[in-house]
C-alpha cells in the first residue's frame, strides 16, 4: 500500500493569520482518510490545500510541500484545472447545477472536450452507476437534477465528479445536510468507491468518522494532533488531547 498524497512541514496563513502550522501527513492509496476536530480547527482549511481551492481566496500563503504521486502540487507551472480534474471535491451541501441529470453528469467530460453522443451516454451511466444513483434516475435523465430529494442530489455531485474520471476525491462533511437514511446511502457508497479512489473525508460525526475511515487525523487549532489508523486513535489515542475530543470532554 503507497501513499497517494505527501505533506510535508505545510503551514498556510490567510493574510496575517496561521490556519494551518506545521502538518506533516501521509495519505494512503485507495483508503479513507478522516479529518476530524472542533470546528474552526483547519481540517476544511487543509482539505482544500490538497486540490489548491485555497488559491480562490485572497491573501492566502502556503509553505511547504504537497506531493501527488511524487509532484509538488504547489510549483508555479502546475495547471490548477487538471489539477482539480484529479483531485475533485463534494461539498457540505448538494450543489447540482440548474439543468437536466444527464447534463450534469456530462458537464465536466464535454469541458474538458469530450462530446460524442455514444460515449457521453456510457460516461454518464457508468458514473451514475458508481454513485449507486443509475436505478433511481435512469427512466428521467433529462429531467431537472433540482427535483432529486437531497440525498439524491448529493450522490449526483458524486456521480459528476466521477465523470472527470479523478484519482482523489475529497468530501466536505458530505452527509451533514442530509437525513439519517440518505448519510447511510452516501456512507456505503464511500466504503465501494475506495476500491477505485482515495479518499479524503471532513466529518463532525465521531461515529461516521469509525464507521467509514481506514486512517484520522485529529486537528486542532491549526495543528495535526495525532493521525493513524482510525481503531487505533478512537480506541488508543497517543495524545490527551485526542482522547479528549472523542469522548466528548470538549469539541
Amino acid at each position: 500500500m503507497s501513499d497517494k498524497i505527501e505533506v510535508e512541514n505545510l503551514n498556510l496563513f490567510y493574510k496575517d493569520f496561521q490556519a494551518l502550522k506545521d502538518v506533516n501527513i501521509n495519505i494512503r492509496e485507495n483508503r479513507i482518510s478522516a479529518l476530524i476536530g472542533p470546528s474552526g480547527c483547519g481540517k476544511s482549511t487543509f482539505l482544500r490545500v490538497l486540490n489548491r481551492m485555497n488559491d480562490l481566496y485572497e491573501g492566502v500563503r502556503v509553505e511547504g510541500n504537497v506531493l501527488l504521486d511524487g509532484n509538488d502540487i504547489y510549483k508555479d507551472n502546475v495547471d490548477v484545472v487538471a489539477l482539480r480534474k484529479r483531485v475533485g471535491m463534494v461539498f457540505q451541501r448538494p450543489n447540482p447545477f440548474p439543468m437536466s441529470i444527464y447534463d450534469n453528469v456530462a458537464y465536466g467530460p464535454r469541458i474538458h472536450g469530450k462530446r460524442n453522443k455514444k460515449a457521453l451516454d456510457e460516461l454518464v451511466e457508468m458514473s451514475l452507476r458508481g454513485a449507486a444513483l443509475w436505478d433511481e434516475v435512469h427512466d428521467r435523465l433529462l429531467k431537472p437534477a433540482l427535483g432529486l430529494s437531497g440525498g439524491q442530489q448529493q450522490r449526483l455531485c458524486i456521480a459528476r465528479l466521477l465523470a472527470v474520471e479523478p484519482d482523489v476525491l475529497l468530501m466536505d462533511e458530505p452527509s451533514s445536510a442530509l437525513d439519517p437514511i440518505s448519510t447511510l446511502k452516501i456512507e456505503e457508497l464511500i466504503q465501494v468507491l475506495k476500491n477505485d479512489y482515495t479518499i479524503v473525508i471532513v466529518t463532525h460525526n465521531m461515529q461516521q468518522a469509525a464507521r467509514v475511515s481506514d486512517y484520522t487525523a485529529f486537528f486542532l487549532n491549526g495543528e495535526l494532533i495525532e493521525y493513524g489508523e482510525t481503531e487505533e486513535i478512537f480506541t488508543r489515542p497517543r495524545d490527551r488531547r485526542t482522547e479528549d475530543y472523542i469522548t466528548g470532554r470538549f469539541g
